[in-house]
């Protein structure tokens, strides 16, 4: 940690860099995303398409939602291609207020994070949307006299705030990880507090999702499991603190 305090206008300067430096591979991420962007629609949408009653498909509701659907998709694609270099920009920013052993953990940082929400969102898509959909569409048809017609800006809309919480629920042991080595939390503070964690579990998974069962569970279990994971994880790497007896042994020295 650097023993001379930086001005806030330079550390403002600085985030303003690192902002911008976000924002432009964002948007580099993006215009190559946009070219593939109906091809990306498409492979997002397949989940609801198979879950939709035979004979029936997405639609749009006016002239312009394909535009802005197909330009929403290929800035979230753009935002998940550019993740590294956030993080990166997150973690260097950060990095000056550091001692010198925690800056090493840079290259882990960036790695796990993105693998994480990749992880994450991997999940929610290939093992949550199908059968998430499947029960929604077939709650909103068991009446028998109503069709299923959904319109494709509102499932983008849907799908990517999906994408999105289950990403960043899988990003919890790498937070975990990193409290517990500034020492903010250690294991037994993570143990002790348990069912708070369940409770915020639910919590995040009802405002997160449809308000269906299903859905809400499908977000609460990975965040209760990777809670688990992290207090695992704090035991094992974080930051060791002084017993009573030890600190006394180093005020006599």
């Amino acid at each position: 940690m650097s023993d001379q305090q930086m001005p806030l206008t330079t550390h403002l300067e600085e985030l303003r860099r690192k902002l911008i430096i976000a924002g432009v591979s964002w948007l580099v991420a993006f215009l190559v995303c946009y070219s593939f962007s109906e091809q990306l629609f498409n492979l997002i949408a397949d989940p609801v398409r198979q879950a939709l009653p035979e004979g029936t498909s997405l639609v749009f509701i006016t002239a312009t939602e394909p535009f802005f659907t197909y330009l929403k998709i290929g800035a979230l694609a753009g935002l998940l291609v550019s993740m590294p270099v956030i993080f990166w920009q997150i973690w260097s920013f950060i990095a000056p207020g550091l001692y010198a052993n925690e800056k090493r953990y840079v290259f882990p940082f960036v790695l796990a994070s993105s693998f994480c929400f990749a992880c994450g969102a991997f999940f929610g898509f290939n093992f949550v949307f199908p059968m998430a959909f499947k029960v929604l569409i077939e709650f909103g048809t068991g009446g028998g006299e109503i069709s299923a017609m959904l319109s494709m800006g509102s499932y983008l809309s849907l799908s990517s705030k999906l994408l999105l919480a289950f990403g960043l629920v899988f990003e919890l042991p790498v937070v975990i990880f990193f409290l517990a080595r500034m020492g903010i939390v250690d294991y037994k503070f993570l143990a002790r507090n348990r069912k708070f964690a369940l409770l915020a579990a639910f919590l995040i998974g009802a405002m997160l999702t449809p308000p269906d069962v299903f859905s809400q569970t499908a977000l609460a279990l990975p965040f209760i499991i990777l809670y688990e994971i992290g207090i695992i994880i704090a035991r094992l790497f974080g930051k060791r603190r002084e017993t009573d007896e030890e600190a006394d042994q180093k005020a006599e020295a």
